[in-house]
């Protein structure tokens, strides 16, 4: 394959490193994890991007998950042309919240009602203001590598960008602020159940991502979210499942349809939005009338419901009803070809690799695993998954750039793209044993 050229990329990132800190908007982005030059991206289409410099990728990180029907789609562009035609922003009351609205609540029956935000963090942020609200309660329980947004409270022993970079939790987050979360190993029953020993009468939820995203795609043991719900109900805790990640993504319902668990509050991100920034957070009528204006726990924003986000929301979760019944068994077979094609590469290579999948979302561990929970995946070789990262995009196939981001395949992507995928991959571990 010829060399990619990367000169206008490389010009773009020297001025964007004068304006954000370290030429960035968001931490990952950097590439610090994974060493190289970050492409800059100029548009995308279908299953695929291309940078400043034209050079194409096959895309499997789609904006960290909600690009599932691809970029550019038909009907999400002509939505939020549309909406754009009668203002980008109102601050008032629109009709596509309601349209909006009832596509999600037909998808989670545990929502009755919703509040929309403009992010995850905000969707989490306030779910969890919610559940203290309604339990008159301090504690929260969260686990190791699972990541709830950029909250104070939830950047303790947070995955992702902070697990990336080998930072703790974040400077800047008071004590006092962080004292009452409590980070739990996943999938570890026992731990919960000692924690609402120790703090009984004081936890007031349990929040958790369904399927581990935040630190490579880990899946819950078998019984373990079923337990999660026993436990808080025993306790009167409130469960939260978020679904900034798998919601719409693994099932229509979600998380909590694939394994018939029903959460008191669930969180959602811009998957709703066809992509766009929104969030949302939801639950029975009962403790979401504690909401502002009905009741004493409040949140606001000006661009919450924002009508470009909510018509390309309605746009993409239309698709997805309508379809789901060919889209969903398509994805589980692409992405079980791509996931067993590279696993089979790193055997044939001797490389040590761990493959964990849900679903259309997936994460090779350089590991030899099995990873569970954030103590197995942190001791994946990042040194190789570098090498591998960065070997698989000079061939033109982008990955998340960490080890501990899920990769994602969407409904776009061809067999043959799969196809092309797992030949390079054959090529990219002779890069991996270095």
């Amino acid at each position: 394959m010829e060399a990619m050229e990367h000169k206008r990329s490389r010009a773009l990132q020297a001025r964007a490193e004068e304006l954000f800190p370290g030429g960035v908007n968001s931490p990952v982005r950097a590439f610090g994890a994974v060493g190289g030059e970050p492409p800059f991206v100029a548009r995308g289409e279908g299953a695929y991007l291309w940078d400043a410099d034209g050079n194409r990728y096959v895309d499997y990180f789609g904006s960290w998950g909600p690009m599932i029907l691809g970029h550019a789609r038909a009907e999400v562009v002509e939505a939020i042309r549309e909406a754009a035609g009668n203002s980008a922003s109102f601050g008032a009351s629109t009709e596509l919240e309601q349209r909006l609205a009832e596509l999600v609540t037909e998808a989670f029956p545990a929502i009755e009602k919703l509040r929309f935000v403009s992010s995850g963090t905000e969707a989490t942020m306030s779910a969890i203001r919610l559940a203290r609200a309604a339990t008159g309660r301090k504690y929260l329980v969260k686990f190791e590598g699972c990541y709830h947004g950029h909250a104070d409270p939830l950047l303790v022993k947070a995955g992702s960008g902070v697990a990336t970079f080998g930072i703790p939790g974040s400077a800047g987050v008071p004590e006092e602020t962080a004292q009452f979360t409590l980070a739990l190993p996943f999938n570890s029953l026992t731990a919960v159940e000692q924690a609402l020993v120790q703090h009984e009468g004081e936890i007031a939820a349990v929040i958790v991502e369904p399927i581990v995203g935040n630190a490579g795609c880990i899946p819950p043991a078998e019984g373990y979210l079923a337990g999660l719900r026993e436990l808080c109900a025993r306790n009167n805790a409130l469960l939260i499942f978020d679904e900034v990640m798998t919601g719409f993504r693994l099932a229509f319902g979600g998380a909590q349809e694939l394994y018939s668990i029903r959460p008191d509050l669930t969180t959602m991100g811009k998957i709703i939005g066809g992509g766009l920034p929104v969030g949302a957070y939801g639950g029975p009528d009962e403790i979401m009338n504690l909401v502002a204006p009905l009741g004493p726990m409040y949140q606001a924003g000006t661009l919450s419901g924002n009508p470009l986000a909510m018509a390309a929301g309605c746009a993409m979760l239309k698709q997805l009803r309508d379809r789901k019944e060919e889209i969903y068994p398509r994805l589980e077979k692409l992405s079980g070809m791509l996931v067993e094609g590279v696993s089979a590469a790193a055997k044939d290579a001797g490389v040590t690799l761990c493959a964990n999948r849900v679903g259309s979302m997936f994460t090779w561990f350089f590991t030899a695993g099995p990873v569970t929970n954030w103590e197995t995946a942190s001791k994946s070789n990042t040194e190789q998954f570098g090498r591998f990262f960065r070997a698989m995009l000079d061939s033109g196939v982008y990955l998340p750039p960490s080890q501990y981001e899920a990769a994602f395949l969407g409904a776009a992507h061809t067999e043959d793209d799969v196809a092309r995928t797992i030949e390079v991959a054959n090529g990219a571990m002779a890069a991996v044993k270095g």
